[in-house]
């Protein structure tokens, strides 16, 4: 059997007409292909990504505070991939190219979560590297990254999903745009520049929009378990105006959001939810946001992180604008990076650093910096 039989055995045959064929899995460099359909492929290159295994020790909303069963990075990527192939499946879209867009999609996610992340937009817009995204991050890793310094050749299509992913923005209707490989990188570097740009970007495949709205699905009720877990509050705080269209249990709000977007997209190049559905999960995430997200951590914590992550940036930066071949970023990143990612500005080459890193490892070096 040859590699054109092995690879068309391997994909599912039945697409819908509005599903995005592993014909449009272009890459930005030429590459050997194999047996492996583009999309599939990219999902054994991002699985197989350091950034990837570093998920496992990175916060989602808490902490890990002693308590092993609170979600982590890398459950929640599980989480999204799972829902979105669910919802993929049932509609007929290409379950690969949604499933490498999941599990790639929070790639560029700080150490602490969101907190990590605006504390690092901050340093960046101070030292004139433009805003600090974690979706775009993530493209940034599969694209100039990964591998020394070459990226992992991830298709157009996955990238773009990943790029347009994030569930902060709630839509009640969600319509991929058509796209070219040129206006996707367009829009990547405009993020840098515009901060609006983030609300408005919107994927170029029905399976992207399918992973932005699993992103939010797979936060939603699990972060009211997590909360109810640590005492943050109880089953019966939530609003019953909430609890009786959506559930009263991640896997209800779970089900029911799928069965409803399920009803209202099949046979559509569109992704909707009834007006019914979205306007409960608006009001859950209000609630998450006013008694979940703020509670997150207190003053003090917030306040040791913000130090942690500017005094390990300006560390790193002094370490690399003096070419302190000893130092940490040396040791253990930039030596291992090839000449083209070296070019980069050291504001940049630390802000990559310190964005891949994992709760405890950034923890580790901001207390070998103190004690030394």
């Amino acid at each position: 059997m040859n590699n054109n039989v092995v690879s068309n055995n391997m994909k599912i045959k039945s697409l819908s007409k509005y599903a995005c064929p592993y014909e449009k899995g272009e890459r930005l460099k030429e590459d050997e292909e194999d047996f492996r359909p583009s999309f599939y492929r990219d999902i054994d290159r991002i699985l197989y990504t350091l950034s990837y295994t570093r998920y496992l020790d990175k916060t989602q909303v808490f902490t890990h505070g002693g308590n092993d069963h609170l979600s982590r990075r890398m459950t929640h990527v599980q989480f999204v991939s799972k829902i979105a192939r669910t919802i993929g499946r049932a509609l007929q879209l290409n379950e690969d190219l949604i499933e490498a867009a999941s599990l790639g999609h929070d790639l560029g996610h700080t150490p602490f979560g969101h907190v990590g992340e605006q504390i690092l937009n901050e340093i960046s817009l101070k030292n004139d590297e433009g805003y600090f995204n974690h979706n775009i991050q993530s493209v940034r890793v599969l694209m100039n990254i990964e591998n020394h310094g070459k990226g992992a050749n991830i298709t157009i299509p996955v990238l773009d999903a990943i790029m347009c992913h994030n569930g902060e923005f709630a839509l009640g209707e969600y319509q991929p745009v058509t796209k070219t490989t040129e206006e996707f990188l367009n829009e990547y570097q405009e993020s840098y520049t515009n901060k609006e740009l983030l609300k408005k970007l919107k994927p170029m495949t029905l399976e992207g929009c399918v992973v932005r709205i699993s992103d939010m699905i797979a936060y939603l009720g699990r972060d009211i378990e997590d909360a109810i877990r640590l005492g943050i509050l109880k089953k019966e705080d939530i609003p019953e105006k909430i609890t009786n269209i959506l559930g009263c249990s991640n896997k209800e709000i779970i089900n029911t959001i799928i069965i409803d977007i399920i009803n209202n997209s099949l046979n559509k190049n569109y992704i909707k939810l009834s007006d019914e559905i979205f306007n409960a999960i608006v009001a859950l995430k209000k609630f998450n946001y006013e008694n979940i997200y703020v509670k997150a951590y207190s003053k003090e914590k917030l306040a040791q992180i913000e130090n942690m992550f500017n005094k390990l940036f300006h560390k790193y930066l002094n370490d690399l604008k003096n070419n302190n071949m000893d130092s940490l970023i040396y040791k253990s990143y930039l030596n291992y990076m090839n000449s083209e990612y070296k070019k980069n500005t050291p504001a940049r080459i630390v802000i990559d650093y310190i964005a891949g890193m994992t709760d405890d490892y950034i923890e580790k070096q901001y207390n070998f910096y103190q004690n030394s």
